[in-house]
Order: C-alpha cells, then sequence, then structure tokens
C-alpha cells in the first residue's frame, strides 16, 4: 500500500498513542510462563506483537484478545507444549531473540523463522551465549540467522560480558537464566532498556541490576498480574518531532511511557531546545506521563555511543528533526541500525537525499546539517517525490513526518509495514493535522 502525504501547516491536539510494542512483546511472554492470570489493557495488536501472541497459543497457551484488553491464562515455567509446527515470527526480532531464551529452558524442540527480513537478521548474538549456557540450537543454514533449530536442554548459569549493549540479546539471556542450575550475570557496555527486569521482578523474579549488571537467580515461580500498559513512546516521537518543526504547532500526549531507559529521546530533543513539557507522572512499574510539545527553533547537537541503545528506535525520527536543526548533528555509534528491519542508515540517507537534506555517514556516525525552513525536495520530471519505506515501519512514519514538514506532495511507498507497531498511525496524524 502506498500513500500520498501533502505538506501540511501544524498540528493541535489531544492524542493517546499505542501499547508500547517492547513491553506487550514481554508480557506475553512472562505472562505464559507465569502461573495463574494476567490481565494487561492498552496492549498492542500491531502485527509483531500479534506473532508472538500466536507463537504462545500453539504452545498451549490461552490467550484472548478483546479491543486493547489481553488476558493470558499462564501455564508456569513447564507447561509449554510442543507445537505442531514450526514458529513463524513474520518480522519481528524482538520474538524472534526472546523466545529462543525461553525455549532454551523447555524439553521440546522447535524451529523458529519468519519473513525474507527477519531471516536476514543476525542471530550470533544470542546463538552464542545460549550455547555456552548448554542449549542446542543452531543456524539452519549455517549463516548465523534464522530459521533456527532448538532442542530444549538443561541450561546452567553464565556471567556474559555483551560485546554490544542490546535489550533484546540481555533479555534473551536473562529469561534462558529463569531455567538454568545457578545464577547468570548479564554485563552490558552502555544500559539498554529494562523492560524484561522490570516486567519479571513484577511478576516475582529473583533479578538485581546494579552499574549495568543483572543477575538472575531460577527456581522463584512467576506469578500472574494485572497492569496497564503505558503508550509507546518510540511511536510518539514522530508526533513530537512534527510538533516541534511546523511553527505554531502545540499537541498533548497522554498516558506515554518515561521509562528512564526509554526516555532520553526527550533529553536529546530538549538539548535541542524543544519545547517539552512533561506533566501528571505517575511512577507504576512502568511509569508514565503526559507530554506537551510546541513548535521549537531547534538547533543542532552531538549524540554519543552511550546514548544509542537507549534512542534506536527513535533515531529515524531524530534525523528528520535534524534536517530542521540549525547547524550539524552528529548521531555516533549507529551502526546498530544496519541490521533493524531495514538497514536503517542506507533508508535514511537515500530518502532524505530525496528531500533535499544534506545528509551523509562516516563510519558509523549520521551527519545531518540542518536548515530552519521547510525541506524542499528536489522535483522529479513527472512531478512526483518517491519516497520508500523499505518496508520498515519507522522508516515509513518517519517519512510521513518529513513529507508532511517538506513544500511539496510526496508519495511513500510500501506503508503497510507500520502496521507493525502503530496501526492506527494514519487516523492520529489525520486528527492533529491542520
Amino acid at each position: 500500500m502506498d500513500v500520498e502525504i501533502n505538506p501540511i501547516d501544524k498540528i493541535v491536539g489531544e492524542a493517546k498513542m499505542p501499547g508500547d510494542k517492547s513491553i506487550s512483546h514481554r508480557l506475553v511472554m512472562i505472562g505464559s510462563i507465569a502461573k495463574a492470570k494476567t490481565v494487561a489493557k492498552n496492549f498492542l495488536s500491531g502485527d509483531d506483537c500479534l506473532r508472538t501472541v500466536e507463537a504462545f497459543k500453539k504452545m498451549g497457551v490461552e490467550i484472548k484478545i478483546a479491543g486493547d484488553k489481553l488476558t493470558i491464562k499462564g501455564v508456569g515455567f513447564n507447561g509449554l507444549e510442543k507445537p505442531d509446527t514450526e514458529l513463524y515470527l513474520g518480522n519481528s526480532g524482538t520474538s524472534m531473540r526472546l523466545l529462543a531464551g525461553i525455549l532454551a529452558g523447555q524439553n521440546f524442540e522447535t524451529v523458529l523463522t519468519g519473513d525474507e527480513s527477519l531471516t536476514k537478521r543476525p542471530m550470533k548474538r544470542i546463538i552464542e551465549p545460549l550455547k555456552k549456557m548448554g542449549a542446542e540450537l543452531s543456524s539452519i543454514k549455517n549463516d548465523g540467522c534464522p530459521p533456527l533449530k532448538m532442542k530444549g536442554s538443561r541450561l546452567k548459569g553464565i556471567a556474559y560480558k555483551m560485546p554490544i549493549a542490546s535489550a533484546q540479546v540481555k533479555s534473551c539471556i536473562l529469561l534462558a537464566g529463569l531455567y538454568a542450575n545457578g545464577k547468570t550475570s548479564v554485563e552490558e557496555p552502555f544500559q539498554s532498556r529494562d523492560h524484561t527486569e522490570r516486567m519479571l521482578k513484577l511478576f516475582g523474579a529473583k533479578i538485581e541490576s546494579r552499574n549495568r549488571i543483572t543477575q538472575v537467580l531460577p527456581g522463584q515461580p512467576l506469578l500472574g498480574k494485572e497492569i496497564i500498559i503505558p503508550g509507546d513512546i518510540s511511536s510518539a516521537v514522530f508526533f513530537i518531532v512534527l510538533g516541534l518543526i511546523l511553527p505554531g504547532s502545540k499537541i498533548k500526549i497522554v498516558d506515554v511511557g518515561i521509562n528512564p531507559t526509554r526516555s532520553a529521546i526527550i533529553e536529546v530533543l530538549k538539548r535541542m531546545g524543544a519545547d517539552i513539557r512533561i506533566d501528571r507522572r505517575t511512577d507504576a512499574f512502568e511509569p508514565m506521563c503526559d507530554l506537551t510539545v510546541s513548535s521549537s527553533s531547534l538547533k543542532s547537537t552531538i549524540v554519543i555511543e552511550e546514548e544509542v541503545p537507549q534512542i534506536i528506535d527513535e533515531i529515524p525520527a531524530l534525523c528528520v528533526a535534524a534536517a530542521y536543526a540549525d547547524g550539524v548533528t552528529e548521531i555516533r555509534g549507529a551502526g546498530e541500525l544496519r541490521v533493524k528491519e531495514t538497514d536503517r542508515i542506507s533508508s535514511m540517507l537515500e530518502n532524505l537525499r530525496q528531500l533535499g537534506v544534506s545528509i551523509s555517514v562516516k563510519g558509523i556516525t549520521i551527519l545531518v546539517e540542518g536548515k530552519r525552513k521547510r525541506i524542499s525536495p528536489a522535483k522529479k520530471a513527472t512531478g512526483e517525490v518517491i519516497l520508500n519505506s523499505f518496508g520498515d515501519h519507522r522508516t515509513a512514519m518517519a517519512m510521513c513526518v518529513a513529507a508532511a514538514s517538506s513544500d511539496s506532495i510526496c508519495k511513500i511507498k510500501d506503508v503497510a509495514c507500520i502496521n507493525t507497531s502503530f496501526p492506527d498511525f494514519f487516523d492520529v496524524f489525520n486528527y492533529l493535522k491542520k
């Protein structure tokens, strides 16, 4: 599905974001291996999270979705059943990597696979630590990518020092640690998202984090909970950026997650001069708040490598903000963007250059030269400006923001991928635009 985006003057109003994608995934997984019932409100029924739901249904877990309410009848640590078929996970790298940690401790054999994009994503980063724990798994094509063949086995706890900061890899190891004999610890070079640690603690696991080292002890049963999933700040950032760069804009985003390991994007934008106010903050197991965003004159900034793991999903939107900031913005240590749903460095370069933005890459540093005026694409002979999502939901939404703030009508190819994380994106976009 393609979409045509016309330039808009401003955005105004109040909106609520879909449930946090990272938290929704983890809730399904941890709720399924917990005892008793788990109920969640504001669950994200996007394509990726539904892949996780279907995987656990195939393993005998009763899961029901009614609107944004999710109910799971947990089966406990050892209640999962061998699926009749391979587990197809679509385009969801989170499903693949985290589920592998749980399946490593089961007593049956499974195959994890996905679509063309997922079967090209690197999995050695989970295969190596899981093998050190005693897991039996391999890349069927022997290329370090899915499909993965797994046979559950008796695991042992390990102390693992991660070469790169990755919440997915950390979570995979910690979930496997629930099934291990002895303590499992993970040390990160930089702090990544801590949703898994927070949720495991809420459900009753013996888990502690200190100085970028997290350790988990097995043997403590998990118990189902009732929770509210906050709105996804990685979805909100597209409207935050659009509100900042369009003069006269003012929006309020309610009940959005403000987890300290996810809110770095707010701090980066504030450093650039963004007018963002935080109100009505609540400190539940996952803190949330309301954000009021007003149009702002932005200036360039330098994003250091240590910040990147906490804003990894927001970088496409940040590149668009940088196009409107005075000066050259540097995003250092962005190499992990190469192995997301698409190569997001290449996709941002190609698309933003089509829009007349000066953007380049030196090694793993992205450089964006901004100007405080509407971006102006070079017109094609046909009169059309064509942008491409490359099948990546965050690239697609970033291009919607860039197109709406440009001075030309743009066509964006293949935006159906937005359903991965934000099925109602265009409803919110059309409601707020003026």
